[in-house]
């Protein structure tokens, strides 16, 4: 049953994916923060191999980011269902947490069988809080997914959350998105959106002064204000894959790192330090490319779809180029995913990432690897065994690699050895993301690689932080927060 008093809640929509939903509710989450709110983010549902790991279970990164933008810990019920895409027709489903199943997209209609967890895990969030910012996904326009939608108007509507519309408009045609959402929508669902504000200006605001009447007119909803581009996004970890277009190049620089890009990567984000450090070359590689033969370090990051991705590997030439680069002396790093593909042979017998299967991994570790039903998700401290170094880290990952090459485990968890290195040391692979994120690790690990210190680069956690407050009051200077906060305050005086 509704609250009497319901917890005011705005749901921040979307045009369309990519729209910088994820970002504008981070720095409404710090701005109302700072301004002594208890404030909540929450999204119903995400589809994203970036996660994040809490104390209850997984949840979709950008939520984690959102959190800390607050300043309070995440938890599951921020983000109650995630969908991590293990195919092109297929998703894990995470639901408060933990692993549900899987979900097909000719089952999509099976989407609002969550809505009950949804609106439980909503209602827990709202109890205590002075406000919720709610996060939608894609885009309330895609009229197809209406019936049993629980991500966009189909959840404001069953838990009263008035919205607003982003519209996006560095990707072009933002006049035409907002005003054809608001043509397709029926009139109960158009109703609920409120407000519409344009995000990721270039120039001269005043020149969209005219756009701004237009819309206006065509849809009847008022303007919140038009957000300029916010350069300093490129410090905040990124949830969508079309972020890994923001690679790093210093041509130069002490070292080069390279990164194959492959279909099924998860947890990009632990590249995002290296993009700050002023002596690393950071180059991301896309299908149809080889790897640099001129690398230091090669980075296999983590994967949703381990044994699928290994496959599209060998498909690329990388492994012939990953072996060439180690023959010639170069490192190697695998993490989570790309630490499996390293070992002997990777086994997934009950088809827990995609069909049944096994198949050989590339031999530079001395381990194998087993896939099985048991997900680790924890937040671990972390300890670099070679300096002694220690940091944060945290694990998501299914399945366990066994085998010579873990006697000499490059990290310590809990006194326990954590990961794998090769004989002649160049080659390591590890469960833990994040351990690039602690400034010592990092600095630890590269300087390691580079046979001499680096110089070092910004502090990353302090980095963000600078970046979450310096969003806030970039929305604070541009959107009316005044009317934001009313429209929120509309949820209780609709019900009072």
């Amino acid at each position: 049953m509704p609250q009497l008093r319901p917890t005011p809640a705005l749901m921040v929509l979307g045009t369309g994916s990519n729209v910088g939903k994820s970002l504008l509710v981070a720095g409404l989450c710090r701005l109302f923060a700072d301004r002594g709110l208890k404030v909540r983010p929450f999204k119903p549902q995400n589809m994203s191999n970036n996660a994040a790991a809490t104390p209850l279970g997984e949840i979709g990164r950008a939520q984690a980011l959102q959190a800390r933008a607050a300043r309070i810990a995440a938890h599951v019920d921020m983000n109650p269902v995630l969908l991590k895409p293990e195919s092109d027709t297929g998703s894990q489903i995470v639901l408060q947490g933990r692993v549900a199943g899987r979900l097909s997209s000719g089952d999509f209609t099976r989407r609002g069988d969550f809505l009950p967890k949804v609106l439980e895990s909503f209602d827990r969030l709202c109890d205590g809080a002075d406000l919720v910012i709610v996060e939608g996904a894609g885009s309330p326009a895609e009229t197809n997914l209406r019936a049993r939608d629980i991500a966009n108007l189909g959840f404001a509507r069953a838990a009263g959350v008035p919205a607003m519309l982003v519209g996006d408009i560095d990707r072009g045609g933002v006049i035409a998105s907002l005003v054809g959402t608001h043509a397709v929508l029926d009139a109960a669902d158009r109703a609920m959106i409120r407000a519409f504000a344009i995000n990721r200006f270039r120039g001269d605001v005043s020149l969209f002064r005219e756009g701004i009447t237009t819309i206006e007119a065509a849809t009847g909803w008022p303007s919140l204000g038009v957000v300029p581009w916010f350069p300093q996004a490129a410090r905040l970890p990124a949830e969508d894959g079309l972020d890994l277009e923001r690679d790093a190049r210093r041509p130069g620089a002490a070292l080069k790192v390279v990164v194959p890009v492959l279909p099924g990567i998860a947890n990009f984000d632990d590249l995002d330090p290296l993009k700050q450090e002023p002596e690393i070359d950071l180059v991301l590689v896309g299908p149809g490319q080889p790897l640099p033969g001129d690398a230091a370090l090669v980075i296999l990051p983590g994967s949703k779809t381990t044994l699928r991705d290994l496959a599209r590997l060998r498909a690329e030439g990388w492994d012939i180029d990953i072996l060439a680069h180690h023959r010639r002396g170069g490192h190697v790093l695998g993490l989570c995913g790309g630490y499996q593909m390293l070992g002997h042979s990777v086994r997934d017998p009950l088809g827990l990432e995609g069909p049944p299967g096994a198949a050989p991994g590339l031999g530079l570790l001395d381990i194998e690897t087993e896939l099985s039903p048991d997900k680790t998700v924890r937040e671990v401290k972390v300890v670099h065994a070679a300096s002694g170094t220690a940091g944060q880290a945290y694990e998501i990952h299914l399945g366990a690699s066994s085998g010579p090459d873990a006697g000499r485990a490059p990290f310590l968890v809990g006194g326990a050895p954590e990961g794998a290195q090769s004989r002649d040391g160049r080659v390591s692979g590890t469960y833990l993301h994040g351990v690039l994120a602690s400034d010592p690790l990092r600095a630890a690990w590269l300087s390691r690689i580079a046979g001499r210190s680096l110089a070092a680069g910004p502090d990353y956690e302090a980095s963000v932080e600078a970046a979450l407050d310096a969003l806030a009051g970039h929305l604070e200077r541009h959107l009316d927060i005044e009317a934001l906060l009313t429209l929120a305050r509309s949820r209780v005086s609709a019900s009072a």
